[in-house]
């Protein structure tokens, strides 16, 4: 039994489909499928019950599946021991980061961190919260930057910063003169809301799962970007929020619409999450650095109270 032979399985286990996981193996389907083969044989067990389309996992092959990730993963580990024993940050590193982090902190850190270390690959992935849990779960993300806490058994978490909430109130609405804006003043049913699967969405659905619900609304309308929802309130049809990061790059005109929230002001915690098994502990401790370096002058605040991503802490 080989490691190679392990990641064949891991990788027919993923995609239930031999073609399909030769083709991401680099491998012939023959060589993958002989190669799997050998094992069930060595064990005298079959991992796969192949009459079935798409292709299962048998009870035994499950618990097959499950322990060859800790193989594949400390196997993995030694290289990372050798590389950082000789103090090498370099490498294939792959990051997911959710979309309403992504257009403000990746060009704030990016530049920084391709210069200071040169060595190392970083192929960056947009994804939502869900689907880069999945992609560290199966080893397909090294790390991924996302709002916090999400309360995953196999992942880690390190706080980068904590990003303040921002009301966003066009000059027609009662609330436009209030120098700062309460959670009480908040209504659900006027507030423009960034589309399903979006975790500022269910922040700001979390903020206000106190406040009181009109049933009949005159239009419902969910857009997956922050520059539609401020136009649509520009056109009197309502307020939304916005994650702090974001307001830095509105316009001067624009900016005069914003609200600080009394304190503890509302925050979404942004934190770097990885697998915990920390494979690449070293290029996370440089994104960490990097971040935490250049973010320090954007963000200043400090009595804040985290509301939680969550979609489950509404019910």
């Amino acid at each position: 039994m080989t490691i190679t032979q392990l990641k064949y399985v891991l990788a027919v286990a993923e995609h239930k489909n031999f073609t399909l996981a030769a083709e991401k193996c680099f491998v012939t389907q023959p060589t993958l499928s002989m190669q799997i083969q050998k094992i069930e044989e060595e064990l005298s067990i079959l991992i796969f019950d192949r009459s079935k389309k798409p292709i299962q996992l048998t009870e035994i092959g499950q618990k097959i599946v499950n322990q060859a990730k800790n193989i594949v993963n400390e196997a993995d580990r030694i290289q990372d021991i050798v590389e950082q024993q000789k103090g090498f940050i370099g490498g294939e590193f792959r990051l997911g980061i959710i979309p309403t982090i992504m257009p403000t902190l990746l060009p704030m850190f990016l530049n920084n961190f391709i210069k200071k270390y040169p060595k190392v690959k970083l192929i960056i992935e947009e994804l939502n919260t869900e689907e880069i849990i999945v992609k560290l779960n199966n080893g397909h993300l090294d790390a991924a930057i996302a709002a916090t806490p999400l309360q995953e058994e196999k992942i880690k978490e390190i706080v980068l910063y904590f990003e303040p909430f921002m009301a966003y109130i066009p000059e027609s609405h009662e609330h436009f003169d209030k120098k700062e804006i309460e959670i009480s003043d908040l209504n659900l049913d006027e507030i423009l809301l960034l589309q399903d699967g979006h975790c500022f969405r269910d922040g700001i659905l979390n903020l206000c799962k106190n406040n009181p619900k009109n049933e009949f609304s005159h239009f419902q309308i969910e857009s997956g970007s922050f520059e539609t929802l401020i136009k649509l309130a520009d056109e009197g049809l309502g307020t939304t929020l916005l994650p702090f990061l974001h307001t830095l790059d509105l316009k001067e005109a624009d900016k005069l619409k914003l609200r600080h929230f009394k304190e503890p002001k509302p925050a979404r915690e942004v934190s770097l999450i990885y697998p915990k098994s920390e494979l690449k502990i070293q290029i996370i401790d440089a994104l960490r650095s990097t971040i935490t370096g250049v973010i320090k002058g954007a963000i200043v605040f400090q009595n804040v109270e985290v509301i939680s991503p969550l979609a489950k802490s509404r019910n």
